[in-house]
């Protein structure tokens, strides 16, 4: 007589699956990289109750307005984005007092907002570098935290920055 041999009951081996699991989240984290918004680098002037309203001079503001296609106007007049930096210097030096108003439509695209700031922190950026070049014969980086504060307070950086408002139709 033959005698049937039992069979092994068929399994999968999982003693390694927790090995393969951890080794998988390991390579995941490490190869992830997560988006972070960064916005936007500024600061706010500390609130004041009761602030005194001051009346300016017309000729003392250059308005900025960017529309829902990103066109660039100042004072009503078409501007590239690399073109504004030149021309609020000329301005600022014609006009020391000038301050600038700076105005959205809500539709306007985040990066053309984002260009045009930068432009005009490189046109105040520039001003205070010559400042400092002219005054204290270095460039602002290489300045004291002194000469810094008078070179800030020489050439203040006067953006006002205007809540955007709803394209017109």
């Amino acid at each position: 007589m033959f005698r049937k041999k039992k069979k092994a009951p068929v399994e999968i081996p999982t003693s390694s699956m927790a090995d393969i699991s951890f080794l998988l989240l390991l390579f995941f984290l490490v190869t992830t990289t997560i988006d972070v918004d960064t916005g936007i680098d500024l600061v706010l002037p500390p609130w004041v109750e009761n602030a005194e309203q001051v009346q300016v001079k017309s000729e003392n503001i250059a308005n900025i307005l960017v529309n829902e296609v990103g066109d660039v106007l100042i004072d009503e007049k078409i501007y590239g984005v690399p073109q504004i930096k030149a021309e609020i210097i000329a301005r600022i030096k014609a006009n020391p007092k000038l301050i600038i108003s700076y105005k959205t439509v809500r539709d306007t695209p985040y990066k053309i907002y984002i260009d045009v700031m930068d432009q005009l922190k490189l046109a105040y950026r520039d001003l205070r570098d010559e400042y400092s070049r002219e005054k204290f014969g270095v460039p602002m980086e290489n300045a004291t935290e002194a000469q810094i504060q008078e070179i800030r307070q020489a050439v203040p950086q006067r953006i006002s920055l205007a809540e955007p408002a709803q394209a017109e139709e």
